[in-house]
């Protein structure tokens, strides 16, 4: 059975909204970012959490993100991915140069989310937030010659979460700090996942400059009875573990204008690449 591992789109989605929860949009204010990420991966972590190769695999992603303020207590939150692409290169051998297995690829619309965050508390420096967001089975989780070329799981998951930010001053330099706690309920009988992540920023150049680092856990509660590998002999991504590190830089041309390069990759893992994505985006603040 050929090895092929689904990339969680979690680490995408985190990495846009971590950095824009718990301080919400001010009513009639928005956060717009055009965005894409790409990762190219020949290996993963197994089911036991050791480092096994596959043949070269690629997920390429256009999408847009986007949070609004309907009031000074609630935002609507949208993730879009309108081009996910999942490929796999061609295997030649070193040797002979014979080929020794096509290439592949397909692409079409991905898995969307929506959500809505209400504030719990906001004094001084701290905020309290909490937010639900539904993920929406709009791409493809059956696709390519054996099926194991997905744009989506295919099941609709419901993510219950809780986020705190504090701002402080370590000397002259003023930092912010981001945590959040979220539960994953899951259908389709995929496992439901326990989620958490932490966020550490400052600015430089009178804000226009930020620079970012931040951290991603899945913990799956292994309470699905879906196997790793379908009936097409793909493997699906139920059961995902991994704790990830990355970092991002952003820099505003003007009050509402940016750009933002970033990177994060799985330290460690189960069932995933362990390879580093990383992306890009233009952002827009509508104040």
């Amino acid at each position: 059975m050929k090895k092929t591992i689904l990339l969680s789109l979690l680490f995408v989605f985190s990495c846009q909204f971590m950095s824009h929860a718990q301080w919400l949009e001010k009513k009639e204010d928005g956060y717009f970012k055009l965005g894409t990420w790409s990762l190219i991966a020949d290996q993963h972590y197994t089911n036991t959490g050791e480092i096994d190769p596959n043949a070269t695999r690629g997920t390429f992603n256009l999408n847009l993100y986007a949070k609004y303020g309907l009031s000074e207590n609630w935002n609507v939150i949208t993730y879009i991915p309108f081009y996910v692409k999942s490929y796999q290169n061609h295997q030649v051998s070193q040797v002979t140069g014979d080929e020794l297995q096509k290439g592949e690829e397909f692409s079409s619309f991905g898995d969307m989310d929506l959500g809505i965050e209400y504030r719990l508390f906001k004094k001084s420096k701290h905020a309290f937030s909490a937010v639900l967001t539904l993920g929406i089975p709009s791409g493809n989780n059956n696709a390519g010659s054996d099926g194991s070329y997905q744009t989506g799981d295919g099941e609709f998951n419901q993510e219950i979460r809780f986020n705190a930010g504090t701002s402080f001053k370590i000397s002259t330099r003023s930092f912010y700090a981001k945590a959040y706690l979220g539960f994953n309920n899951r259908t389709e009988n995929f496992s439901d996942e326990i989620r958490t992540g932490f966020e550490l920023g400052t600015s430089f150049f009178q804000k226009k400059l930020l620079l970012l680092m931040r951290s991603n856990i899945v913990e799956s509660l292994r309470n699905g009875s879906l196997n790793a590998a379908n009936s097409n002999g793909s493997v699906f991504a139920n059961n995902v573990e991994f704790a990830g590190l990355g970092g991002e830089i952003a820099w505003k041309f003007t009050e509402n204008l940016g750009v933002s390069l970033g990177y994060e990759g799985a330290v460690s893992g189960r069932l995933i690449y362990a390879s580093p994505s990383y992306f890009a985006g233009l952002f827009y603040l509508l104040k």
